[in-house]
């Protein structure tokens, strides 16, 4: 797997490139800024991107705009952000185009590298991987008219964690139910959201996106 790094921390972006390359990902380039970051990835063609959020020349959101401007240049692109803050609108900006193959993470969960390594591989397999703690503070902001106020705690819980990129297995590890009950909780959740069987949808992503997609507007 091809990797390009986007960080404009010496350290970090170093530490990155070390850690991916001993993980046996082939890291084509590591980079500082916005610009080199959209040559290496023309050049390169990279599966994944590691991108940091703030990046000159203002540490604003110049990374989300890399990443946003490189998926539509490059549409099998996939995307892992990483911020050291909750920045809930970067979130939905990156998802604005589509909730495939994107992630992001809090850089707190880089030196787990267990949870680093297999967020970006499931990224890369055409899943989301949404740090826990940004999908907390999302749900804490849901407005009272919003469709997600249909969906029962449970169900809640359970959207929560498929935001995280959790399979049902896991799902039903986490929440301590059978898996059976995940099934049947993610069924209510589809009808709910009325998302119905369409061969040309995954409703696993399009429930998360819907449930990323409503804070936009609070």
């Amino acid at each position: 797997m091809r990797i390009v790094i986007a960080e404009d921390d010496a350290l970090l972006r170093e530490g990155l490139a070390l850690v991916l390359r001993g993980e046996g990902f082939d890291v084509a380039a590591a980079v500082d800024g916005p610009e080199p970051f959209a040559a290496a990835v023309d050049e390169h063609r990279p599966d994944v991107a590691v991108v940091d959020v703030r990046m000159p020349p203002t540490h604003t959101d110049e990374g989300i705009r890399a990443a946003v401007a490189a998926r539509r240049a490059h549409p099998g692109l996939a995307v892992l952000v990483l911020s050291a803050y909750v920045e809930q609108s970067f979130a939905t900006d990156l998802l604005a185009d589509g909730a495939k193959r994107v992630g992001y993470l809090l850089k707190e969960r880089v030196g787990r590298v267990d949870t680093f390594v297999a967020a970006l591989r499931r990224v890369a397999g055409g899943g989301t991987a949404i740090d826990p703690e940004v999908v907390a503070q999302l749900f804490a902001q849901r407005r009272a008219d919003d469709p997600l106020e249909r969906l029962s705690p449970r169900e809640r819980e359970v959207l929560a964690v498929m935001a995280e990129g959790l399979g049902n297995n896991a799902i039903a590890k986490r929440l301590y139910i059978s898996d059976n009950a995940v099934h049947k909780h993610i069924r209510s959740i589809f009808s709910k959201l009325d998302l119905t069987p369409d061969d040309e949808t995954d409703r696993r992503v399009a429930a998360v996106l819907r449930y990323l997609e409503g804070t936009a507007t609070t």
